[in-house]
């Protein structure tokens, strides 16, 4: 079958046009199937992942927007004493946008000596010295940085907020890449006093093996008698809760993702039909020297597959790029969804044109290797 491989790439370069713009409407394709399963990726690890599994936040009751919720800071002497805490962080959280937003930005404050025991932080520029003694000093995730264009030593301003960049960070949890800390008081003292001995929300870290339901309501209950009520759930429910509407929106585009497939199927199928219908004669030929009607199917199968390969590796290779360089994300009401790519993203991208490309060309083979010799000659 390798010998015919020079004759399969020639067939396909007969026609460079037909062929160039299969491969690109294939890539197109693919680059909208990648972005889509790069959300859905980006909310699966938010939700689903190791830390929002494994902490809780300690929100206001019926609030959305962190504007909205204002808890003493002390509550977290309180939530500390229940058994299964190992940690509370208190902070304070503010947005420029607390809609849907493609360019939402997030600040979060938190003592930094809370903020460097329990977050996974990697400075790749910077340095948490200057982070710490500077009062409105700020640590920006690199995806941010990347769309603004900061780094150590750049002044920020967005609405009443004017921060100096002491760091650009990296972490394992993406949508942290995509938020701004600052001293707690920073936030806390921004405005006016009102916001002195006030908080956002309460983050908990819980020791190994407690149970995050029953440390939810004993947290709730030890609250109860405070002047604030409170509700508490784990981090994947409070971020699946505050992201509802986008959460459907993104269930909705899980269909965007199948009408790509069906996209690359339509073109390629077409371009392989034109292609056999323009070869009746020369695949008949084919047959009289000796060529069996199953290699030749496997020959139109094969060409089929390489155009929609081609044209996965492509799109496959521009959205892993964009994803990467471009530091994408969408939010709400304080919390983001990054657009990061994965190799489980791309492998799964190419191993669909593949499968893609393969169905494309089932049917067109199929009548073509079983096409009468005689009529096909005189035709």
């Amino acid at each position: 079958m390798f010998r015919f491989i020079p004759y399969i790439l020639k067939s396909l370069l007969r026609h460079r046009m037909r062929s160039l713009l299969t491969v690109s409407g294939s890539a197109v394709a693919i680059f909208v199937f990648c972005f889509v399963g790069s959300i859905q990726e980006g909310l699966e690890r938010l939700t689903n992942g190791d830390d929002a599994q494994q902490s809780l936040i300690v929100f206001q009751e019926n609030r959305f927007c962190p504007t909205t919720s204002r808890l003493p800071e002390d509550y977290s002497r309180t939530i500390n004493d229940i058994p299964g805490v190992k940690d509370v962080v208190p902070m304070q959280v503010w947005t420029n946008n607390c809609r849907a937003s493609l360019d939402i930005v997030v600040f979060n404050g938190a003592p930094p000596a809370k903020l460097k025991s329990t977050r996974d932080l990697t400075l790749i520029a910077g340095d948490w010295g200057t982070f710490e003694k500077q009062h409105d000093a700020a640590l920006v995730g690199r995806n941010i940085a990347q769309r603004r264009g900061l780094k150590p030593g750049s002044s920020f301003t967005i609405g009443d907020i004017t921060v100096n960049v002491a760091g650009v960070f990296t972490s394992p949890v993406a949508a942290e890449e995509n938020l701004i800390y600052t001293n707690l008081e920073f936030l806390q003292y921004r405005q006016d006093v009102d916001s002195a001995g006030l908080v956002t929300l309460h983050e908990v870290y819980l020791n190994e093996g407690a149970d995050p339901e029953s440390v939810s309501r004993s947290i709730d209950e030890a609250l109860r008698a405070g002047p604030v009520p409170t509700t508490t759930r784990r981090k994947g429910a409070f971020q699946a809760s505050t992201l509802a509407d986008l959460v459907d929106l993104i269930g909705f585009a899980h269909y965007l993702g199948y009408a790509c497939v069906g996209l690359v199927l339509s073109i390629v199928a077409t371009t392989t039909v034109m292609s056999v219908q323009d070869r009746i004669a020369e695949h008949a030929i084919l047959q009289v020297m000796g060529v069996r009607p199953g290699r030749l199917f496997r020959f139109i199968l094969s060409e089929s597959t390489v155009l929609c390969f081609l044209g996965g590796l492509l799109g496959t290779g521009i959205a892993m790029g964009v994803l990467y360089w471009n530091g994408l994300a969408i939010g709400a009401e304080g919390v983001t969804i990054a657009f990061r790519p994965s190799l489980s993203l791309a492998l799964s991208a190419i191993a669909v044109s593949i499968l893609v490309g393969l169905a494309a060309g089932i049917i067109p083979a199929f009548k073509a290797s079983r096409s009468s010799i005689v009529m096909a000659l005189q035709q």
